[in-house]
């Protein structure tokens, strides 16, 4: 339950600072916007359900904590599922409140993809996705290792992801989580589920590869 509260947050506050903010139409100033509304929704829920669940809130982080040897494999599937769930139900809640408007429910609810008009192709996106999500993943995966544990690491984590958002929104929209992608797919129309697969399947490779490098533990103190 707490990962479903969780990712509901993450998916809902970020994705309603698109829809409902109004940042999505102000690149690039607006993508600022964004990414402090999916950082700090991170933060946020780190403190809130951290101590509950771990507040993995995306696949990809309980695949790399699974690889590193820091999470147990009879959790992975039902973490994931309930992720999954989070993110449709914040995506399904953000679109019920859109549809509310005079002018009706957006055509895409703040969905990933890539978009040849902005100059990069479907292997920018699936390298930019990959490598983000590597390196947010060892981000968490190294503040959050008993040697380096600390209280600020819900604020690492969180502006880490922020970063992440500033660099990449203009290549896929920035998601380094399956679950914030399928969520408003959903809701995008066949474009955006003909593109879920890369934002599924880039996020889930750069975890993997983090949690080996992080099971090396050659990022710890001796």
């Amino acid at each position: 339950m707490a990962e479903v509260f969780g990712t509901f947050c993450l998916v809902f506050f970020g994705c309603a600072s698109v829809i409902t903010g109004g940042y999505g139409g102000l690149l690039p100033a607006g993508g600022v916007g964004i990414a402090l509304s999916f950082g700090i929704a991170v933060i946020a829920m780190a403190y809130a359900i951290g101590p509950v669940s771990g507040a993995h809130l995306n696949p990809a982080v309980t695949l790399g904590a699974f690889l590193s040897g820091r999470f147990p494999a009879k959790d992975v599937a039902p973490y994931m599922v309930a992720q999954v769930i989070g993110g449709i139900l914040g995506a399904t809640v953000l679109w019920v409140i859109a549809s509310g408007n005079a002018a009706g429910a957006p055509a895409i609810l703040a969905a990933n993809g890539w978009d040849p008009v902005n100059g990069y192709s479907m292997g920018s996106a699936f390298i930019a996705e990959a490598v983000a999500t590597f390196i947010f993943v060892t981000v968490i995966l190294g503040v959050t290792a008993k040697k380096h544990e600390t209280a600020l690491a819900g604020l690492a984590i969180g502006l880490t992801l922020t970063v992440i958002h500033l660099c990449l929104i203009p290549v896929t929209g920035t998601s380094v989580n399956p679950a914030r992608s399928i969520g408003p797919a959903l809701f995008s129309g066949s474009v955006p589920i003909s593109q879920l697969w890369l934002f599924i399947l880039a996020p889930l490779l750069g975890a993997a590869a983090a949690g080996l490098v992080a099971k090396t533990r050659i990022f710890e103190k001796e």
